[in-house]
């Protein structure tokens, strides 16, 4: 029912493509993360908490449709509904069923639950597209409740040394997954431009946050005493910090569970904070759809695909996509914001 083409994942029967990385006529998009959703569509289709960020990153005007978990709507004779992926807020899985056939593109997920996002939920089919960002047994995350105790400590510790502390994470979910965890009897919490916007939208729509107040161009070092500042990646290295300094940087990345991508960021801390699935998520998130085929996209596809092959049996087959998973790197919108 679904296909790989030169635009991205495509549905013959509803004309319809799953986060198209060129511009189609109609598109149902996972999330509102920039490799998973890129102007240009005609249509776009996505959850409702998706809707306002899609018009945030992509432009008030475009043509853009929401629905609700669990709705299905038909498309030709294709039942189409979405399903919580735990990504970040409003993240979805896509389920079309045909003639009683039945895919599920995952988008990107994970089945930790980060307070923020609504969890993660299996979904059976025949056919699952899946990511493999950490597809490789060597990440196996920590709890989500220890990582926060380390930031906070961290943070507690940076205070008392007359330091501030300047963690980073990706403006769009990552970000107010964290302020939703900080302490704030530690001290203030300060915000990057492109987490600031995000977080409005997010309020809004009752994802609760520790308070916070946005950075601007006007403020200097006499306003920051101890506080924590949260700022997406592409403020590292940037002319941006140095209002904070003294201070020590953090990185929040399921990268951070091999001690040199610490090193090659010249970061202070590395706190293993991820997005995605690690191995241990992957293979039970597979499991759970009993999916007897199984395509694997971006991150370690062809490793991935080999053990879901020789231990799981299952027909696993590796694809090439523009989805780009985690990066240490920032992104345009967030660019913008320095």
């Amino acid at each position: 029912m679904l296909s790989f083409d030169q635009n991205g994942i495509y549905c013959r029967q509803a004309d319809v493509y799953i986060d198209p990385w060129r511009p189609v006529a109609k598109a149902i998009i996972t999330h509102a993360h920039s490799d998973h959703a890129r102007w240009g569509n005609r249509s776009y289709l996505a959850h409702y908490d998706t809707v306002p960020l899609l018009r945030l990153r992509l432009g008030a005007d475009i043509n853009v449709e929401g629905i609700a978990y669990r709705h299905p709507i038909a498309i030709n004779g294709v039942q189409i509904s979405l399903h919580p992926a735990g990504h970040i807020p409003g993240s979805a899985q896509i389920r079309l069923e045909y003639k009683g056939e039945i895919w599920v593109v995952s988008g990107d997920y994970k089945l930790q639950q980060d307070g923020i996002s609504v969890p993660f939920e299996p979904v059976r089919c025949h056919h699952f597209i899946t990511e493999s960002t950490f597809g490789l047994p060597v990440y196996n995350f920590p709890p989500p409740q220890q990582v926060y105790d380390e930031i906070n400590e961290w943070w507690r510790k940076n205070a008392a040394a007359g330091q501030n502390s300047v963690i980073i994470g990706y403006a769009l979910g990552k970000a107010q997954r964290i302020l939703h965890h900080l302490d704030g009897g530690i001290g203030p919490i300060w915000v990057h431009g492109a987490v600031a916007n995000i977080n409005m939208i997010l309020e809004e729509q009752g994802v609760v946050l520790q308070p916070w107040q946005r950075v601007s161009p006007e403020q200097n070092k006499r306003d920051f005493n101890g506080a924590m500042i949260v700022a997406p990646p592409s403020a590292m290295g940037s002319s941006w910090l140095k209002r904070f300094e003294p201070y020590s940087l953090g990185i929040c990345s399921g990268w951070m569970q091999l001690r040199g991508a610490r090193r090659r960021r010249s970061a202070d801390r590395g706190f293993v904070m991820s997005d995605h699935c690690d191995w241990s998520q992957l293979n039970d998130a597979v499991a759970a759809t009993g999916a007897e085929h199984v395509y694997v996209t971006h991150g370690y596809k062809s490793v991935y695909a080999k053990w879901l092959r020789e231990n799981n049996h299952i027909h696993a087959t590796e694809v090439e996509t523009l989805y780009e998973g985690e990066s240490l790197e920032g992104s345009k919108e967030e660019t913008e914001e320095l």
